[in-house]
């Protein structure tokens, strides 16, 4: 595995004490793999995404930073649950297209809020309880990432957009029952 740890000094200064990356993300994977039978690899995934989901497997790019990456995992745990779960949120995910009005922008922002819930709830079922606010930051930056490349299509730096302890904090929403299915792959992150 050649996903690196990164000095977060400046989060923890920010936010509190943390978990340590690289344990929450084998707890979650754990999870993941345990209770949702949703195997997890990581692996080369096509640049410049750093991770993919298909709705029976998780995959998440070795190269990039183990904060970076258990955001990603989390985050596609989400959107793997909505994808079993709802046609329209599979619809959502699916279109990529630029140019989207802001009643469409709504609605993503729906979808991409309501993954990161369910990512809430799956790290509490993990036991890693003391990075809401910091998964509540990713996220607020991956939207102002998704916002502006909706617009334009143009793709920003998501670390530059991170404000730490900035986000609004989101709160864990139960994860519904679904059997996985195969989804086509969208090479999401």
């Amino acid at each position: 595995m050649a996903l690196t740890a990164v000095n977060n000094g400046y989060l923890a200064r920010q936010v509190g004490r943390m978990t340590d990356f690289k344990d929450a993300y084998d707890r979650v994977e754990r999870r993941i793999e345990e209770k949702y039978g949703i195997p997890v690899s990581i692996s080369d995934v096509v640049d410049p995404n750093t991770g993919d989901f298909n709705g029976v497997q998780i995959m998440i790019d070795y190269d990039q930073d183990l904060d970076s990456a258990f955001f990603v995992l989390v985050h596609l745990f989400g959107h793997t649950v909505q994808w079993n779960t709802s046609s329209e949120y599979r619809a959502i995910g699916t279109d990529l297209s630029i140019g989207k009005s802001d009643e469409q922008l709504e609605r993503i922002y729906e979808y991409e809020e309501t993954a990161t819930r369910y990512s809430l709830q799956l790290m509490h079922e993990s036991g890693v309880m003391d990075l809401d606010q910091w998964v509540s930051d990713w996220w607020t930056a991956d939207w102002k990432y998704l916002a502006h490349y909706y617009r334009c299509g143009e793709k920003l730096n998501i670390r530059s957009l991170l404000e730490p302890g900035k986000g609004p904090r989101l709160t864990p929403i139960p994860i519904p029952e679904f059997k996985p299915q195969k989804w086509m792959s969208r090479w999401s992150f």
